[in-house]
């Protein structure tokens, strides 16, 4: 009796990706730069904190919110010499003030996995083209410059903003952890979305789209959505 081979993941021609280094990367609204803390720690402090800023930034981050704007610098400047993450300050264009964070997490160049993570918006970033376009640069490093395989967003099953934003930016959901981590002493679920290599290429042209000047009004206000773009590219790669 002939015994069948077990199935087994299709055979690879692929070479190891690259560690993303301490580079900026600039958009037309954005400028995603590595973070300087001693630059960078007043602005996101006040962006993140009383009286003018909003503290529900940190509710499921795993730090923060931080007592003084040079505690949150001590932060800041331990993201710059860390080996296994690389942080990104998000500065708004043309002024380049800082508004926000972004980082390169659970780097495997030898599997080609990276996640993108620790990201928080200031509110003068939220719900902005150069949030999206921040996103956006993030990933098209990470598959065409650094040639990853697998980009990973992960959020509490409970953050339901960040779950939106994770389908919104065109990651696919996988499904939940339980009782993956104790974040400030209480349980997370932790809700796993991905977007791997040959998915990439619509998700580009939906983004590309997406930040076309012609896809806004007069006012800013965009005429298609990016779902809806990232929606006609697939439709298109496969039709």
């Amino acid at each position: 009796m002939t015994v069948p081979d077990p199935p087994l993941g299709a055979r690879l021609d692929w070479t190891r990706a690259r560690r993303p280094a301490r580079e900026p990367l600039r958009g037309s609204h954005v400028l995603v730069r590595p973070v300087n803390a001693g630059a960078d720690a007043h602005s996101l402090y006040a962006l993140s904190h009383p009286p003018e800023g909003d503290p529900a930034i940190w509710t499921y981050l795993p730090d923060g919110p931080y007592e003084s704007p040079e505690q949150l610098r001590g932060m800041l400047a331990w993201t710059e010499e860390v080996q296994d993450a690389v942080y990104f300050t998000l500065a708004k264009l043309p002024d380049e003030r800082p508004l926000g964070l972004a980082s390169y997490q659970r780097i495997k160049p030898e599997v080609g996995v990276i996640e993108v993570g620790h990201i928080w918006f200031g509110a003068p970033l939220q719900r902005t083209t150069a949030a999206t376009e921040a996103i956006y640069l993030l990933a098209r490093n990470a598959f065409d410059e650094l040639g990853y395989r697998r980009l990973e967003w992960k959020c509490n099953a409970l953050n339901a903003p960040s779950r939106r934003a994770a389908e919104r930016f065109g990651f696919s959901f996988e499904g939940v952890f339980r009782n993956h981590m104790v974040i400030k002493g209480r349980n997370r679920d932790t809700a796993w979305y991905a977007i791997v290599d040959h998915e990439w290429p619509a998700i580009r042209a939906g983004f590309e789209t997406w930040l076309r000047p012609e896809n806004f009004n007069g006012d800013g206000v965009q005429r298609r959505s990016l779902g809806e773009r990232i929606a006609d590219a697939r439709l298109g790669a496969t039709g």
